[in-house]
């Protein structure tokens, strides 16, 4: 990667008051110094690949976990295939006891295969984990998931969550994009994605600048972070990460939580726009994106706050069934050939 990105700022001695009332409302990522120092799987992760496993191990074993596997060609980049119809990648649901041994038994190969546990949720895999490791800065229901591997990269994708990642054993590079890099980042496809959302078509390392040359602006805008045992990462909703994993052995623990509750998906809008908006004419889709602003995104405030509540209809306050109502036009609507 060219240049020297921004680097994260970092806080120290976090506690829930300020993670609340000063990192969260500032929507920038944040670096969270030592914020799980404290917990007993960072001081296993701390100690060795062997300490840790053996300290998973000896938790109650839940359910399967999501056990992601590449071909030692990839160097641990998951990706998709040449002609973009597949990934460079398999999945498959496995005893968390065969990823660990697979880790372990590839720990010091020259050209390991990639190995990672993707996202599992510890209550179901490990239901007893959070009773010795809670990060006090989230509600308990925030459900934690846990992200094991060796040397792999994560391409740079978003999350329609806020979210706080907590490396327990090894070191991540985190590599971020403000949400308005979105046009320099060349998404990939929307219904063909690793893990639901789109990626960056980009490699961070060595990037093709002649097939994306606006890339350059999005590394301008880049900051980036280093974290090892006992610290976590903040990234706000939005924002685009890219993440590497750097040694051969690697845990983290993350949790997504919303910031909002709509009473439909924000995606499903996107998709209705693409079908109803998209191919009209550029003076139509001006129109259009002039109501959205003024409706949706209130670029002039309250766009109903001159006419009396009752008279507002879809545009005011909704109820559950103004709710019901909205969506079962939708519906009708969409239900037409």
């Amino acid at each position: 990667m060219s240049g020297t990105p921004e680097q994260i700022a970092g806080w120290s001695d976090v506690d829930r008051v300020a993670f609340r009332d000063e990192i969260v409302p500032g929507n920038q990522p944040a670096i969270l110094r030592g914020v799980v120092r404290s917990w007993p799987a960072v001081q296993q992760g701390s100690a060795s690949p062997q300490a840790m496993c053996a300290y998973l191990m000896g938790l109650s074993q839940g359910k399967p976990v999501p056990l992601v596997t590449a071909d030692p060609a990839t160097k641990g980049r998951f990706f998709f295939r040449e002609d973009m119809r597949e990934f460079n990648f398999q999945r498959r649901q496995a005893a968390l006891a065969v990823a660990l041994r697979m880790l372990l038994t590839h720990l010091h190969d020259t050209q390991p295969p990639g190995i990672f546990v993707e996202a599992a949720p510890l209550p179901d895999c490990l239901p007893d984990f959070a009773g010795g490791n809670r990060l006090d800065l989230l509600d308990d229901s925030i459900v934690p998931r846990i992200w094991i591997g060796n040397a792999v990269t994560v391409q740079t994708h978003y999350d329609l969550s806020s979210n706080v990642a907590c490396v327990l054993s090894g070191h991540r590079r985190f590599t971020l994009f403000p949400p308005e890099q979105l046009p320099n980042l060349y998404p990939g496809p929307m219904h063909i994605t690793p893990a639901g959302v789109p990626i960056s078509m980009v490699p961070l390392q060595n990037p093709d600048f002649g097939r994306y040359p606006r890339f350059r602006n999005a590394l301008a805008a880049a900051r980036i972070a280093e974290l090892g045992p006992g610290d976590a990462l903040f990234i706000p909703c939005g924002w685009w990460h890219h993440v590497q994993s750097l040694g051969t052995f690697n845990v983290l623990v993350n949790y997504w939580w919303a910031n909002s509750n709509p009473a439909t998906s924000p995606l499903h809008s996107l998709l209705h726009g693409l079908l109803a908006l998209r191919d009209m004419p550029a003076a139509e889709r001006a129109i259009w994106r002039n109501l959205f602003d003024y409706y949706v995104f209130q670029s002039n405030g309250d766009p109903v706050a001159h006419l009396p509540p009752a008279m507002r209809g879809p545009m005011g306050a909704h109820s559950p069934e103004l709710v019901r109502e909205i969506k079962a036009l939708l519906a009708h609507e969409l239900s037409r050939p």
